[in-house]
């Protein structure tokens, strides 16, 4: 078989222009749909990477404010807990004082109920302890016993002094008229002679005696000279004794 150079340049020709057309019209674009499919992909790539950027920084700044909430969280926690406890130990301190206070009431309430109560029988004991002693001295009392008394009342009389006379006379006033003398028993005339003599010089006024007897005084004397008034006389003593525990 003979080449033919003609043949073989004709083909030639056919392959370059094949190779031409193919390039024009195939491969030609094939390379731009794979240049932009490749642009495509890497601008997925790139904005794929750019949603991870941001998901990782949302991640992180979710982190952040997880964190940052569990501090809050904790500290708001740590205060509820201070002031619960600050309230728990406020609410505490408020109950024992209440109950000290309480306690100090009852104990305060209860020694007046054992005062008014030691009161109350010392109170009945001195009453008791009056009646018993008046009527102790209702049966021994006696003139002779009386008459130990006006010569005490006599002794006291002569001991005042100018002051207390002059006080005497001050509280006695000007509008005196008599002095009234009252007694258990009837006086003697010697007593009621020395009663008068004492009492005229200690006053210094010449003014009559009313003489007055009082069985309940027991023994002893009631002399009334305006608003004064010596008590010398058991009746007047007991009730004085009672007064003066009384206030005690």
């Amino acid at each position: 078989m003979e080449l033919s150079w003609t043949t073989f340049v004709l083909e030639i020709v056919n392959f370059l222009v094949l190779v031409w057309i193919l390039k024009r019209f195939l491969y030609k674009p094939v390379q731009n749909a794979i240049a932009r499919r490749e642009a495509s992909i890497e601008k997925t790539l790139n904005d794929a990477k750019i949603l991870q950027d941001n998901a990782e920084q949302l991640k992180a700044q979710y982190e952040n404010r997880l964190a940052d909430w569990e501090k809050e969280r904790q500290k708001a926690q740590a205060e509820l807990s201070k002031e619960i406890e600050e309230e728990r130990i406020q609410q505490t301190e408020a109950l024992h004082d209440s109950l000290e206070n309480e306690r100090k009431k009852n104990e305060i309430r209860l020694q007046r109920q054992l005062q008014e109560t030691q009161r109350d029988m010392e109170r009945i004991a001195l009453e008791q302890a009056a009646s018993f002693s008046s009527k102790l001295l209702s049966a021994v009392s006696c003139p002779e016993l009386e008459s130990r008394l006006i010569d005490l009342a006599l002794n006291e009389l002569s001991l005042l002094s100018p002051e207390q006379v002059n006080q005497l006379n001050t509280v006695s006033g000007k509008s005196l008229d008599q002095i009234v003398i009252t007694s258990a028993f009837s006086l003697s005339a010697d007593k009621r002679q020395a009663l008068e003599k004492n009492l005229g010089t200690i006053l210094q006024l010449n003014l009559p005696v009313q003489y007055e007897q009082d069985e309940t005084l027991l023994a002893g004397l009631r002399i009334n000279i305006g608003a004064w008034i010596l008590r010398i006389n058991l009746k007047d003593e007991l009730k004085d004794f009672m007064d003066l525990t009384h206030e005690a």
